[in-house]
């Protein structure tokens, strides 16, 4: 696993990051105001560009839905990465090198092997695309355009050709710099007693992708009768490609995925294809092996932890082998415990989403997923049709075989039912299925399944206190004016100036959370004007209120030309001063009545005081 990488250059490629520039890959981003960009949400639906941007702070904050952060957490929450992810993405993005702590990460030689085998694998792919088109792939053509895929389809999803050839990509890519250890660790060639060879040769291909759109390996159909190779071949395991850790499709599906919160699950390229192409845009597919807990791992990442209100949908062939691959998944997502619903989806005539398409239209495919069935009760009847139910003992023995699955629901609401249905599917009377399940779940109490066992005794955590936001301030005068002159600050620190921003946050403001807010500003003072300035702030914030500071660091300022924001940014600011003076003004007016007549020097002192502050006010008005 790699290590930490060095904090300075987390900063440092943030700070190189226009963080406009990325978001603008996912998000169409338009001109709101001085410093200020603006767009639809990505992350809720929404008719009025809501989205906000600053990228001179580096920070984006959304009025509609409260999403919030930097460069990082939009990549991590848009392409579903870590957060070492995130950062080694942009960093290879600007071309910095990355630096681990000590004793972490991989050495530079494996990060450059690493690099390399990307490298091969990015031109491997525009190799195959390109040669699609020409003559001789046109085995490949047919393949793709018989099961209703055009040569749009082909480029959208990067399917290509590998020629009948023995080792055209390998010349091809030794044009290119590479080696052929590099070659062989990208699984791109094999070796043979006379040198490397192509892996990949008379196939159609698919390129595999990772979660962030990354080439890692990939997919091959056998075309030609004299090819022995298996039907489908893929990208051995390598140092970039582990087939139990990658979904095809994945890379165009999760923004779908994370927005509908539900997956299809199918069992090829073709198959994603055909969904995506009928509209089901939410289907992913494994790559050469069966769904397991890695896979589950990597969809809690893209449906959320709390994924209760997500679905998963299978699809599987009602063969032997579909039901063998239906009951190896319910097994691993029993053991995973994912909070998701999961169903079964099948097809008529028991069609695949691919030829369904091809046979009765993309109405067809979505109209499968929609008649899905609740896996538990799709596993129950694969169960229960291996019983002669014509008889007691196989009715017995059916309801001792599934009643396991029945205990197995977590949510106890849906216990009930499911017990009725099993009683239904076996001809059984109701207090049978009961007693059947009743003594699975003792059986299962007394076994080592600690989901089964009572619970200890948890601990309770005090609730956290809701998120501050500029809805909570109030729109009274003093409050809307403490606002705009914290906004001024964030937003266009330039056009006021270090001496004047320092004299600002020494004013006590009547809002208190504005206060706060002020309090925290003013003690990172000192570092105005650095990158890191605003990143220092928020740092400093208890939790609830920097959802208040991200706001009022994007928030649309009411000047749109440059030069009239800088003067409004400069009044209002000085306006917030001016208040502050009086508040002091009154309390020394307040202390010279106080004070005896006979202690002249305080009396004088403050006097003096007070005509220093007449003579800033003056100074501040230009008088």
């Amino acid at each position: 696993m790699p290590g930490l990488i060095r904090h300075s250059d987390v900063e440092e490629v943030k700070a190189r990051t226009n963080i406009a520039d990325v978001i603008g890959e996912y998000v169409a981003l338009k001109p709101a105001g001085i410093g200020s960009l603006k767009g639809l949400c990505p992350f809720h639906d929404e008719r009025s560009p809501s989205f906000h941007v600053r990228p001179q702070l580096g920070y984006y904050h959304c009025f509609g839905c409260g999403e919030s952060g930097d460069v990082y957490s939009f990549l991590r929450a848009m392409d579903h990465v870590t957060f070492a992810e995130a950062v080694e993405r942009l960093a290879a993005r600007i071309g910095y090198p990355l630096t681990y702590e000590e004793g972490g990460g991989r050495s530079e030689e494996e990060r450059g092997s690493r690099a390399r085998i990307l490298a091969a694998n990015k031109e491997a792919e525009q190799f195959f695309a390109g040669r699609l088109t020409a003559p001789d792939a046109e085995a490949g053509r047919r393949f793709l355009g018989e099961r209703g895929f055009d040569a749009a389809a082909a480029v959208h999803f990067g399917v290509g050709y590998a020629p009948k050839s023995w080792d055209e990509l390998t010349k091809h890519l030794h044009g290119r710099g590479f080696r052929d250890d590099e070659l062989l660790a990208a699984g791109l060639v094999s070796q043979g007693s006379r040198g490397v060879y192509d892996r990949f040769r008379g196939r159609v291909v698919w390129p595999i992708r990772d979660v962030t759109g990354t080439t890692v390996g990939f997919g091959a159909r056998r075309l030609f009768d004299d090819d022995e190779g298996p039907k489908y071949l893929n990208t051995p395991e390598t140092p970039v490609f582990h087939k139990a850790q990658v979904l095809y499709g994945l890379d165009i599906a999760k923004r779908d995925i994370s927005r509908g919160k539900q997956v299809i699950v199918v069992e090829g390229y073709t198959d994603v294809m055909a969904c995506h192409l009928a509209g089901v845009t939410t289907a992913v597919a494994t790559c050469g092996t069966a769904f397991g807990p890695d896979h589950v791992r990597l969809l809690r990442r893209i449906l959320g932890e709390d994924g209760a209100e997500s679905q998963v949908v299978f699809t599987f062939d009602p063969d032997a082998a579909g039901q063998k691959a239906a009951e190896r998944s319910f097994a691993v997502l029993q053991e995973q415990r994912i909070a998701a619903q999961t169903y079964v989806a099948v097809g008529p005539d028991g069609l695949d989403p691919c030829d369904l398409r091809l046979a009765q239209g993309d109405d067809a495919v979505r109209r499968m997923i929609d008649a899905k069935k609740p896996m538990f009760e799709f596993m129950l009847r694969q169960l229960v049709r291996r019983y002669d139910l014509d008889t007691v003992e196989g009715r017995v023995a059916a309801l001792r075989a599934a009643a396991p699955i029945v205990v197995g629901i977590r949510d106890p609401a849906l216990r009930p039912g499911y017990t009725r249905e099993l009683a239904r599917m076996t001809g059984s009377e109701l207090a049978e299925a009961q007693s059947a399940v009743r003594a699975a779940g003792g059986n299962r109490a007394r076994g080592t399944d600690a989901s089964q066992r009572p619970p200890r005794e948890a601990s309770v955590d005090p609730a956290s206190p809701p998120s501050v936001t500029i809805a909570d301030l109030g729109n009274d005068p003093v409050t809307t004016t403490e606002r705009f002159a914290l906004m001024a600050v964030l937003q266009l620190p330039e056009a006021i100036g270090a001496q004047l921003v320092g004299r600002a946050m020494q004013a006590k403001l009547f809002n208190p959370t504005l206060n706060l807010v002020k309090d925290a500003i003013a003690a990172n003072v000192d570092a105005f004007g650095t990158r890191d300035w605003f990143s220092r702030i928020l740092a400093d914030l208890p939790e609830p209120f920097r959802p208040l500071l991200q706001q009022l660091a994007v928030a649309p300022i009411p000047e749109r030309n440059e030069e009239a924001a800088r003067v409004w940014a400069r009044a209002i600011v000085v306006s917030l001063i001016e208040k502050d003076m009086v508040g002091l003004k009154a309390e020394l007016q307040s202390r010279l009545q106080r004070t005896d007549p006979a202690d002249a020097e305080t009396r004088a002192a403050i006097s003096r005081a007070m005509a220093d502050l007449e003579v800033e006010r003056r100074r501040l008005r230009g008088e």
